[in-house]
């Protein structure tokens, strides 16, 4: 598990998801001069392309550190978080530097990576951001003119989703546990429409334990039943087809997760295992 005083900061955000092609040349060791050239490049971009020299003072200062702890496996190569700060004016040096953007690369437990993968290349699948999606631009292109490699938003399937509410569903958590909460969109409306399902969640935990056959492994049958029965249960009481819908966000005490590719992460103690699910689903989008 991650270390909650380490990880707190990412909970309780939404982060936006990317999937990330292999980085060239990068390296741990060259941290801060990455920082500094990016800094530079963001104060060049919103000075509509004006040179600007490395080394002087900025309005935006970047910080690039590891996160050690977002790992599933000795294997795994450490999380980099990029920091994008708002300096304090000169004459106010007693007040800290204010956090506009954040966005972090991660790889927890990349077992899917491909195997022939060259030694100048760095795996860091997955990418997320939270901030203006103009920073997440700026950022991203630095990163892909530097490091050659390319970013691509990463949807969430109902499918997933599907999985992710069964998975959330049987986990144990500390507090009084949140409803389950579904959301589905009704496709070929005029205007949108959206059903809200809420479970309580120690009824969704009862039901999980009648479908799961093994304790600690899940399988697609077992997801299917899980939502089938949901889906009749609805039906019972309100004559409507969920089937005939689309799963668009699950919401739970583990995290939330919505199909356009957004996350809160909820739960410290699940961090790593949330990572692990979404690295693997940015690796069979850049394979």
């Amino acid at each position: 598990n991650a270390d909650p005083q380490k990880t707190a900061f990412l909970l309780r955000k939404r982060w936006t998801l990317y999937s990330v092609t292999p980085l060239y040349k990068f390296s741990d060791a060259h941290l801060r001069d990455y920082g500094r050239l990016l800094s530079a490049f963001i104060a060049a971009e919103k000075q509509k392309g004006l040179a600007v020299e490395i080394g002087v003072e900025l309005d935006i200062k970047v910080a690039v550190s590891c996160l050690p702890d977002l790992k599933g496996s000795d294997h795994d190569q450490a999380a980099i978080l990029v920091q994008l700060l708002s300096r304090s004016p000169a004459f106010s040096k007693n007040s800290e530097d204010k956090l506009i953007w954040s966005g972090w690369f991660c790889c927890v437990s990349g077992d899917d990576l491909p195997e022939n993968v060259p030694e100048d290349f760095t795996c860091l699948p997955l990418f997320l951001a939270n901030g203006a999606e103009s920073y997440t631009s700026i950022v991203g292109s630095w990163f892909q003119k530097t490091f050659d490699c390319c970013f691509r938003r990463l949807a969430i399937s109902p499918l997933s989703l599907s999985w992710m509410a069964a998975m959330w569903t049987g986990c144990k958590v500390d507090k009084t546990p949140s409803a389950i909460e579904l959301i589905f969109s009704v496709p070929c409306l005029p205007q949108p429409l959206d059903i809200s399902y809420a479970i309580h969640p120690e009824d969704a935990k009862a039901l999980w334990d009648t479908v799961q056959k093994t304790p600690g492994e899940i399988t697609q049958e077992e997801v299917d039943v899980f939502m089938d029965c949901l889906y009749s249960h609805f039906h019972r009481h309100f004559k409507i087809h969920l089937s005939a819908t689309r799963l668009v966000k699950v919401s739970t005490s583990i995290a939330s997760a919505h199909c356009d590719g957004t996350i809160k992460f909820l739960q410290s103690q699940y961090l790593t295992g949330v990572l692990m699910l979404l690295t693997e689903l940015a690796i069979s989008q850049i394979q």
